[in-house]
């Protein structure tokens, strides 16, 4: 597939995302900068991404309210982990997944026995393998936490992965590498335009190509 269709792709998806209900969305990614993140964007980015693996993103962003109160709504680690035993027992009330849940207050736990300031500063070093210390975040994950929290990167997941294979494109970082040298796009705001657009066409009508768009 030609580079120049791929780009056209992109644009069009660009401007009907940009009338729904995921503007915002893309807004937010665009503002996003590492350089900015605080205790509380970790926690809560963290949290977003564990609840996230093998769960559709929908689901979670159904109870992430629910989610976010109780566990005091990312106020901080120390806070978190003061509370564990509360936050435990509310989130399970209705969110029944002991390992999702135990793994966000073992990473409060983490940040809290390292200190923010210091694992701070080891992210912006190195965002993708400082990530990674962190339960349920791995080798892809790692992309999406980055991502979430300001990194110019491209998460490798599941949906971009077959999308660069079916444009000829070796990896989701030389699709979105192209496409954002040729629009200006950071490489976040690629990624979750894309993402978006083909997560919501398949769920509509089953079909995640290009053609159509």
């Amino acid at each position: 597939m030609e580079v120049e269709a791929t780009i056209a792709f992109y644009r069009s998806a660009k401007e009907r995302l940009s009338n729904t209900v995921f503007k915002e969305e893309i807004h937010w990614q665009a503002r996003s900068d590492l350089s900015e993140f605080g205790e509380s964007d970790l926690l809560r980015e963290a949290a977003w991404v564990i609840l996230c693996c093998g769960f559709r993103e929908s689901v979670v962003r159904s109870w992430f309210p629910y989610i976010s109160l109780c566990f005091c709504d990312w106020e901080s680690a120390s806070t978190i982990c003061e509370n564990a035993e509360l936050c435990r027992a509310t989130a399970l009330s209705a969110f029944r997944n002991v390992r999702k849940v135990e793994a966000i207050i073992r990473t409060a736990k983490y940040v809290h026995d390292i200190g923010f300031d210091r694992y701070r500063l080891a992210i912006l070093a190195d965002p993708l393998r400082s990530l990674r210390s962190l339960p349920y975040i791995g080798q892809i994950t790692s992309y999406h936490l980055a991502k979430n929290l300001g990194t110019d990167v491209a998460k490798p997941d599941r949906h971009l992965v077959r999308f660069a294979s079916s444009q000829g494109f070796p990896d989701v970082h030389s699709l979105c590498s192209a496409i954002s040298q040729a629009t200006g796009d950071p490489l976040r705001v690629v990624d979750i335009i894309l993402w978006r657009f083909l997560v919501e066409r398949s769920r509509s009508t089953g079909y995640w190509g290009m053609e159509g768009a």
